[in-house]
């Protein structure tokens, strides 16, 4: 992950996931309106994400709560919870490496 993305601890959250493609885009032009899209980005980071994503899902229990919370109660689909997931490592393994910190098994503070 550090080979593909040497940018990795050194940009924000937001321009570290419009590097990889985990931004999205919208289509438009004047009055007519796309939908927006991810992509455009480093495809090798994104495929790392989407499987440590996967696993993160069944094993990791933060992730598991934020991707149950957006499905259930977000009514997102699978895979928009799925780019999410993918999102938030991403902007919390940037964050971890530019504070130089270890993982904190923080919770999702209880609404």
């Amino acid at each position: 992950m550090i080979a593909d993305l040497p940018e990795l601890g050194h940009l924000s959250g937001k321009k570290i996931a419009a590097l990889c493609g985990l931004a999205p885009h919208t289509r438009d032009s004047g009055k007519q309106h796309g939908h927006a899209s991810i992509g455009h980005g480093r495809s090798s980071v994104r495929k790392v994400l989407f499987n440590g994503a996967r696993s993160a899902i069944q094993h990791n229990p933060v992730m598991k709560a934020f991707y149950r919370h957006l499905v259930d109660d977000n009514h997102r689909l699978g895979k928009v919870a799925l780019t999410a997931v993918m999102r938030k490592m991403l902007v919390t393994l940037n964050a971890m490496i530019r504070d130089r910190s270890d993982w904190r098994h923080a919770a999702r503070p209880a609404a």
